[in-house]
């Protein structure tokens, strides 16, 4: 019987093709099973690693080990100075680390480390400025003190002079240093030439831990200026949705701070300034007199508002050109979130009172009455 060679060829074809296709499907299962086991035991080593470099280096380890985090440090280089001294095993892992954990605001400083902290506890201890060591020095600087203020109480306990304290933050080279260092809360706003000293107001209201026997000038304005960042810092966004610069924001909350001396005191006194700038009127705060005259009175005079000074809100309609001394975080908060009120007025009664008024006549009712 005659034999169709072509229907054979085309037989012969399909079965060669269907096993081509199987070894085909039987080689991509084999790479992709075997990218898989890559991948998983990739992955199982990766996270073993992790897991590892997350450990501390020597948990047995009482070593003290110095590390010096210099101001202005990124994270990626504090990482590099935390690996190469043997604080910790891998700074690509501390880094991913801190990232995931959104961990920041790390304070420059001499630190003593030990290989057998914990991750976290390193981290801890950078946010804090924590060192091992106890204090050499503490230092409490408190709300609604000036720059000259603070330079006295500093003089008193560490090594240096009030006015070496004042020539170095008052030195326009080292101030343009710290613009660059902390731009989120320093701006070109404190060069302004009609502002006494730029730091006023920037140097936050704290208990300060030292661990040298002698810190310099430098050392010790940073870590003040590191904790107005922590504060300031997460406050950012409410800053800006009431249309004020971080400067302004800060002027406003020293006008606060000096005027009153509770949390619901300065809400209400954050109201008033609001609402008379609202208005049209002059603040007309008393602090405002005495940090123009650069003096200390226990009453302001009638012709003491005379004085001619961008800091007088008795005689220029506008906050003043700069802060007049440092804060307390509810003073700002209460910048940002003021009462709501339709007060005016206030006035002292010299025994911690304040006495809110919406209008003139009821203001020197009170005037009249509490202020003798």
């Amino acid at each position: 019987m005659f034999k169709n060679k072509k229907s054979g060829n085309y037989k012969d074809n399909l079965i060669k093709r269907s096993e081509d296709a199987r070894t085909v499907r039987k080689i991509v299962a084999i790479i992709i099973f075997a990218l898989v086991l890559i991948l998983a035991i990739g992955g199982i080593s990766g996270y073993t690693y992790v897991k590892s470099a997350l450990q501390p280096v020597n948990p047995d380890s009482e070593k003290e080990v110095k590390v010096e985090i210099p101001m202005g440090s990124s994270t990626s280089s504090i990482a590099s100075i935390l690996e190469k001294n043997g604080v910790i095993k891998d700074s690509r892992v501390f880094r991913f680390y801190i990232k995931f954990k959104n961990e920041s605001n790390f304070q420059a400083g001499e630190y003593t480390l030990t290989p057998s902290m914990k991750i976290d506890e390193i981290i801890t201890a950078l946010k804090n400025g924590k060192v091992l060591e106890e204090p050499v020095y503490t230092i409490t600087i408190p709300e609604g003190k000036t720059i000259d203020e603070i330079a006295g109480i500093y003089a008193g306990k560490l090594s240096f002079s009030k006015s070496d304290f004042l020539n170095v933050i008052n030195d326009s080279e080292y101030i343009e240093i710290l613009i660059n260092t902390y731009p989120d809360i320093l701006t070109n706003d404190i060069l302004n030439p009609d502002i006494r000293t730029p730091l006023e107001g920037y140097l936050f209201a704290a208990t300060y831990n030292f661990y040298e026997k002698e810190p310099s000038i430098q050392s010790v304005v940073e870590k003040m200026l590191n904790k107005t960042e922590e504060v300031v810092t997460p406050l950012l966004d409410e800053i800006s949705a009431q249309d004020f610069t971080v400067h302004e924001a800060l002027t406003m909350a020293s006008l606060v701070e000096k005027e009153s001396s509770s949390v619901d005191q300065r809400k209400n006194i954050a109201s008033v300034f609001y609402n008379r700038i609202d208005e049209g009127m002059p603040l007309q705060t008393d602090p405002t007199v005495l940090y123009a005259l650069d003096k200390h009175k226990e009453k302001v005079l009638s012709k003491d508002l005379e004085v001619n000074s961008p800091y007088n809100t008795y005689q220029i309609n506008a906050l003043p050109v700069g802060p007049i001394s440092n804060f307390a975080k509810t003073s700002l908060e209460a910048t940002l979130n003021p009462a709501e009120s339709e007060y005016k007025y206030f006035l002292h009664d010299g025994e911690g009172n304040v006495y809110f008024s919406k209008t003139h006549d009821q203001h020197l009712e009170y005037k009249a009455q509490y202020i003798k």
